[in-house]
């Protein structure tokens, strides 16, 4: 019997008939849950890992602009893209050698194209600045941490988490990907 021609109501399907899930359904009518973590725990583990990874590459660049900026007294953009580049050399290294530590993809093409992906996760956040600040007038301080450090992060880390799993680590040993 295929499932659209089983009734509504009725007794549950047979263990030896097949769900949809092409697995056979065991004694409670449903199917068995499958071996190892789920692709949800899988996602899960992978948005934590790159989360805590972001998270380091944030603090090194944080700190060594800091430290660029007033002890070895820099100029601002100097000081920053030598720390922007440094942020995402430690990004790209946490998650080869932990988040996508299961992919084989790893070297210089892939180092350049996490890098691109950084830049323009940047350029998010340089735009949602531009927007709030010169296009609408929200010329306040707080209107500028908010659109380019709140609302310009969270759509600059969606597209770097996007970037990353689905254009740099793309590798095997994931069950397909979020985006469809």
């Amino acid at each position: 019997m295929s499932l659209a021609q089983r009734p509504t109501s009725g007794p549950p399907p047979s263990p030896v008939e097949p769900l949809a899930t092409g697995r056979p359904a065991g004694p409670t009518g449903r199917a068995p849950e499958p071996a190892g973590p789920t692709g949800r725990t899988r996602f899960a583990r992978e948005l934590l890992g790159f989360a805590a990874t972001g998270g380091l590459a944030y603090a090194v660049d944080l700190g060594l602009f800091v430290w660029l900026r007033g002890p070895v007294g820099l100029d601002p953009l100097t000081a920053k893209a030598l720390s922007f580049v440094a942020g995402c050399s430690v990004a790209y290294a946490g998650n080869a050698l932990g988040t996508y530590r299961h992919t084989a993809t790893r070297g210089l093409r892939q180092y350049g194209i996490f890098f691109a992906v950084n830049v323009a996760g940047a350029l998010v956040q340089l735009l949602c600045l531009a927007v709030s600040h010169y296009g609408l007038g929200f010329t306040s301080q707080r209107a500028d941490t908010v659109s380019g450090a709140g609302i310009g992060m969270a759509l600059a880390t969606v597209l770097r988490f996007w970037g990353t799993r689905t254009l740099v680590f793309r590798g095997e040993g994931r069950d397909g990907s979020w985006t469809g």
